[in-house]
């Protein structure tokens, strides 16, 4: 691996043994088993998922074009870390774009999609008991995914999906970091799927979904101020 940085990497084939180090690396670093600043060293990830460095290399070239890993001179690769001002810029965006997409979708979700959100919901309340932030973080966008998806502009659910694979780039379980803040977005979920189910006007609904959103970023902000 070279410091040079690499971009536009072609995706390893789907099974290959360079695939399958770059997810398992990856879901390492998601997870949060490998820390920000942690250092990847080759041999010993290979040896660990029983490759040859060759393929291991080729995967963390892949994360660092990603931005999940960064080149340090004198020291190799190591895990990057959470920019706290990338974090809040995609929060606050995100709020904006994903309130207007949930009040545009509201009149089209039928109770169906209304039952999944719930079903989705419950399954989060019961995560509250054994708590997993990377499950529970991976179930809250499932649940908003019901109610954003049926959003009849492309480029507003285009904008949306870029931030929430932003946050899935920065690592953000926000929950992993304020776990307090879980239980009460569940309640503030089912509080919107009233709004929708009575067929609240739009504003209300854009209001109640960014301040849903903005609420998490504020715990979280609230919570870094105090490290």
């Amino acid at each position: 691996m070279t410091e040079t940085a690499v971009t536009d990497l072609p995706a390893a084939a789907p099974g290959s043994k360079s695939e399958q180090a770059y997810q398992a690396v990856k879901a390492r670093i998601v997870e949060g088993t490998y820390t920000p600043g942690y250092r990847l060293v080759l041999g010993t990830i290979a040896k660990d998922l029983g490759f040859s460095v060759v393929p291991v290399r080729e995967a963390i070239r892949r994360l660092e074009a990603e931005g999940l890993v960064k080149f340090e001179r004198n020291v190799g690769a190591t895990v990057a870390g959470i920019d706290p001002t990338e974090y809040l810029y995609t929060m606050q965006t995100l709020s904006i774009v994903e309130g207007a997409a949930t009040a545009l979708s509201a009149p089209l979700i039928d109770a169906v999609a209304i039952a999944r959100a719930r079903a989705v919901n419950e399954e989060m309340r019961e995560c509250l008991e054994h708590f997993n932030p990377v499950r529970f973080t991976q179930l809250n966008q499932d649940f908003h995914s019901v109610l954003f998806e049926h959003c009849p502009n492309p480029h507003i659910l285009d904008l949306v999906h870029r931030g929430w694979n932003r946050l899935a780039a920065l690592r953000s379980s926000t929950f992993r970091f304020v776990p307090g803040r879980a239980r009460e977005s569940v309640a503030e979920h089912e509080g919107l799927l009233q709004l929708i189910e009575s067929g609240a006007d739009p504003d209300t609904i854009e209001k109640a979904a960014r301040q849903h959103r903005a609420a998490t970023l504020d715990a979280y902000l609230a919570q870094a101020k105090h490290q």
